[in-house]
């Protein structure tokens, strides 16, 4: 890479590495710079700018960070589109993330250009969170670094996640004399809200004597079990306690008794006829992080828990000082899980200009808005809103099928705004944002919605997403949910458009590959020009 300070004139083509700011419009930090931008930097004053040229041998940012993340796609992970220099990885399914410390380790090791930074090993994640990131650091990586670092990822199951898998559970519990029903009672309740986020079910519950021989049979009735608990009315205190004791009489096996854990350290761990047998230490009554949540979580994922496994747990053992918090996290920031992204497709208007319902005109073998819905639905939007006006009916009809829910504007002759109003209104509480789409534009992929969710990033100053080709601001736009009672005052067929000035430090331009992103279908002329460049029939 090459930086230098140049007249904006001979800049075209390079890379921004400060930002600039002319006529109210920000040119921000990692932008290429276009004739046109460099046109508009000389009208609005700037003589000079510092950028970056890349040279032979470099790697652009977002090529490395994808190239890089691919490697890392294990089981269970989705990759997310790379935005300045960043590809992140998130969990699809709800487990634990196995991770190869000493690949990662060899990976960070190559070049200072080149960062990949994971969750711990065996930490719990939900559905949608991040688990890595990709990051380049400069703005380019170098080829040779790239794909040493490839070769020592790819393939070797660097990272994945375990996903949970449903269990059967059989809980013995001993009660003496002095116990109280509640206790039991709280015992049971304990287990149940562990099991739940997990996919656990609680089949048979026995209550009986804190007695070997009592506990030895009631485990010895939980064939249809997949985990038998034992949970003591008094601690276990010695591997040949009373619950151990139990365990031997059924004609299981006592494998660990204590593990470096607190709260946790009086846990057993034993086996009866291959079924895993634990012997709970009290602390688990509590809905507080113990260590029988690192026991549990692990033989949900089914991996192998043996004493060596629990005598290794000490890093990162003591917890006595960590709140409490939920079995599977669902109240982490923002920035720690992939955004939650709406996708509305305004289709309203009244198609004056056409003289006909633009989106009810057969392109090839689809009517055109069906095209551009189905593309949204191929995104990584969820869920999609469809924005009904004009022809409500037919547009209902040409959508048939497809997973999309209706919202209805009845305002629709008064304009634009009034279809973005029924849509942003109609997002559930849970969106962090929604991607706005024009019903006539078909060409838009769903590659590039997807670059768009990976660039927003509220926390990094990118709250309001544009797309872009060559410097021209297009569609679609993804706007954060901050502006959402803004939009709500927006009038006539101008959108929003008035809060991308206002906000212009909160804009993010995503460069599309094609001028799709410039193409809406106003005239005959141009849905005759959309079906020549789609090659498909009227």
């Amino acid at each position: 890479m090459r930086f230098e300070t140049l007249p904006v004139a001979a800049a075209e083509g390079a890379i921004m590495a400060h930002a600039a700011r002319a006529d109210g419009r920000l040119y921000k930090k990692g932008r290429t710079l276009s004739p046109e931008d460099c046109a508009a930097l000389v009208a609005g004053g700037v003589k000079h700018v510092t950028v970056v040229r890349l040279e032979s041998g470099d790697v652009p940012e977002d090529v490395a960070a994808a190239r890089i993340a691919e490697t890392l796609l294990g089981e269970n992970l989705r990759v997310a589109a790379a935005f300045t220099g960043r590809a992140n990885l998130y969990a699809e399914e709800p487990g634990i993330v196995i991770v190869d410390a000493a690949l990662i380790d060899e990976a960070n090791l190559v070049d200072e250009a080149v960062t990949v930074a994971t969750l711990p090993a065996h930490t719990l994640v939900a559905p949608g969170e991040m688990i890595v990131t990709v990051k380049i650091i400069p703005f380019a990586a170098p080829q040779e670094a790239v794909t040493r670092v490839c070769e020592i990822l790819n393939g070797k199951g660097a990272l994945r996640i375990a996903a949970f898998q449903p269990k059967r559970v059989a809980l013995v519990a001993t009660q003496l004399p002095t116990t109280k029903i509640s206790v039991m009672d709280k015992t049971r309740t304990a287990v149940e809200a562990r099991l739940a986020p997990l996919g656990g079910t609680l089949i048979s519950e026995s209550r009986v004597a804190h007695d070997a021989a009592a506990i030895g049979a009631e485990i010895q009735k939980a064939d249809e079990a997949d985990l038998i608990f034992v949970f003591g009315a008094s601690a276990i205190t010695d591997r040949h306690d009373v619950i151990p004791a139990g365990i031997e009489k059924a004609g299981g096996k006592v494998l660990h008794f204590g593990m470096p854990v607190d709260p946790g350290n009086l846990l057993l761990l034993g086996e009866w006829h291959g079924k895993p047998v634990i012997g709970l230490p009290g602390c688990a009554r509590s809905p507080k992080l113990n260590g029988f949540d690192f026991v549990l979580q692990r033989l949900f994922a089914d991996l192998p828990v043996t004493g060596r496994d629990l005598m290794r747990m000490g890093v990162g053992g003591l917890l006595k000082e960590i709140p409490i918090r939920g079995q599977l996290r669902e109240a982490h920031p923002t920035s720690m899980r992939a955004p939650r992204i709406a996708g509305i497709v305004l289709a309203g208007g009244l198609s004056s200009r056409m003289g006909s319902n633009k989106l009810l005109a057969s392109v090839g073998d689809q009517p055109l808005l069906r095209r551009t819905v189905e593309n949204v639905l191929h995104s990584q939007a969820k869920p999609v809103i469809v924005v009904t006006g004009h022809d409500e009916a037919r547009v209902r009809e040409i959508l048939a099928g497809l997973n999309v829910r209706f919202v209805h504007n009845s305002a629709y002759a008064e304009g634009l705004s009034t279809s973005l109003k029924a849509g942003v209104a109609a997002i559930s509480s849970d969106a962090d944002g929604a991607l706005i789409l024009l019903g006539d534009m078909p060409e838009v992929t769903p590659a590039l919605m997807n670059k768009m969710i990976a660039a927003y990033s509220p926390d990094d100053g990118r709250a309001i997403c544009l797309a872009v080709r060559q410097g021209q601001r297009g569609n679609p736009v993804l706007w954060g949910r901050q502006f959402f009672s803004e939009m709500q005052t927006a009038s006539g067929d101008t959108g929003a458009k008035h809060l991308i000035s206002t906000y212009d430090e909160l804009v993010c331009e995503v460069e599309a590959e094609d001028d799709s992103v410039l193409c809406d279908i106003d005239t005959p002329e141009a849905l005759t020009a959309l079906r020549e460049r789609m090659k498909l029939p009227a």
